[in-house]
């Protein structure tokens, strides 16, 4: 077989009771297809394994159809049999499988360090990207505004709207995903997503601070609401109008601090950075017009404009983000800027099963794009019980190192057993993954080497 890696992944998933929880949460109850909602805890693990093994389209699940691996695992099922399944599924099973994600990642916090240091601070971060797709048969496909090399332009496809939780010391895990047409403005429904992206979090173990992170779609009243709701703290990047604009003006130059930026360096004599950022604050009222006004700090960062190298003084472009954290200015501004670590997730689910929308029918995309969180999280799981090298991997690396391992099938005494490559470059981390799966559970001696 070619992923023995899949034997301790999978194992995990059934000690993090992922078919059980599938089970009590998926329910087809009006099949299109009198099979076809048929055994669904099987059949969507048997997605989920092969995302977990670089299967990117329906076509590509037939990979744990090959070699010794239906003598391994139960219940293989034909990639035609799960595009069935996944065909069944409507918006309120999606809905479903959506709280599969949010349930497994509670317990993989649970039996793993996914998200070590979560009891300190935690960080959610929303954010949306638009998948391109082609053709006529996409349901839901439309055209929508994307960022391409610095340019707004407008795409045709589907746009996944994510919340990720992380921590200091740990990688960035999904919490919640969801689908929508690609014309959907990126802000829509973000309000739900965070309070229970912020509900997980407290599940999960986060009993210290929690910071909600968002760019300028997100700076609305349905997030700040959410984030007052949930008690916890928010940075938001808001969208500038007359308001904000006064705010900035009132600045005195005094009050700008120089801030570390590319480029930056720092002073010999007094310590402080010379650089082309600066930062302030000043307090700033929100949605004054409306029930839900609040006062908090403004934290704006100005940047030399580029555009302008031989201007006589200074252009500058403003930053400001609206924010009730209690850290400094300088720290507060790094802090939101590392919101773009949810772009690493966006990465790694481009490079893997979100590489292509597979299906014609929305349902089914909404089901494979959070089959594909689920395989996120369960592999960065994975990762954490490997070693240290693996905790912060992307993840095409675990796939190559601790997935993607060629193992030789034998059955001496009609006793599966997996004869390992003798010069695997990552065989330690391997092995100290069979060890916290397999080999901490049965007891059973890690395979050898062939």
């Amino acid at each position: 077989m070619s992923h023995a890696g899949l034997v301790p992944l999978l194992e995990l998933a059934e000690q993090t009771r992922l078919s059980e929880i599938i089970t009590g949460k998926v329910s087809i109850m009006t099949p299109r297809i009198k099979s076809g909602s048929a055994n669904p805890a099987p059949k969507l693990l048997g997605v989920i394994a092969g995302m977990c093994a670089g299967a990117d389209s329906i076509d590509d699940l037939d990979l744990l159809r090959a070699g010794g691996t239906p003598i391994l695992f139960d219940d293989v099922y034909a990639p035609s049999t799960l595009g069935t399944l996944l065909r069944e599924f409507t918006f309120g099973h999606a809905r479903q499988l959506e709280s599969v994600l949010r349930a497994h990642l509670i317990a993989l916090a649970g039996r793993t360090e996914v998200l070590a240091g979560i009891d300190e601070q935690a960080f959610i971060d929303i954010d949306s990207l638009l998948r391109p797709v082609y053709g006529h048969a996409k349901q839901g496909a439309s055209y929508g505004h994307t960022k391409i090399a610095g340019k707004q332009v407008l795409r045709k496809g589907l746009s996944p709207l994510a919340t990720t939780i992380s921590t200091e010391a740990a990688a960035p895990v999904i919490a919640g995903m969801r689908l929508r047409a690609g014309k959907t403005g990126s802000g829509k429904g973000a309000g739900r997503m965070v309070a229970q992206a912020i509900a997980t979090a407290r599940a999960a173990g986060a009993s210290g601070k929690i910071l909600v992170r968002g760019d300028s779609a997100y700076g609305t009243r349905a997030v700040v609401r959410a984030c007052r709701r949930g008690q916890v703290e928010f940075s938001l990047v808001m969208t500038k109008n007359p308001a904000i604009q006064r705010a900035i003006a009132s600045i005195p130059d005094t009050a700008w601090t120089p801030v570390r930026y590319p480029g930056a360096v720092r002073d010999p004599d007094t310590g402080a950075w010379i650089s082309d950022a600066e930062v302030a604050e000043v307090p700033y009222t929100a949605f004054t017009a409306t029930t839900d006004r609040i006062t908090a700090r403004l934290v704006v960062r100005r940047v030399i404009d580029a555009r302008y190298p031989d201007a006589l003084f200074p252009v500058w472009r403003h930053h400001p983000f609206f924010t009730n954290s209690t850290r400094p200015t300088a720290t507060a501004d790094i802090v939101h800027r590392r919101h773009a670590i949810i772009e690493t997730v966006f990465a790694d689910l481009i490079d893997g099963p979100l590489a292509h929308l597979p299906s014609g029918h929305f349902g089914a995309n909404s089901a494979w794009a959070l089959c594909a969180a689920i395989a996120h999280n369960l592999l960065h799981a994975t990762g954490t019980l490997a070693g240290r090298s693996q905790t912060r991997a992307r993840g095409a690396t675990l796939r190559r190192q601790l997935i993607a391992v060629p193992a030789r099938l034998a059955r001496p005494a009609r006793t599966p057993m997996l004869h390992l490559p003798s010069r695997w470059p990552w065989a330690p981390a391997w092995q100290q993954l069979w060890d916290h799966t397999i080999g901490s559970i049965t007891g059973h001696s890690p395979p050898a080497a062939a």
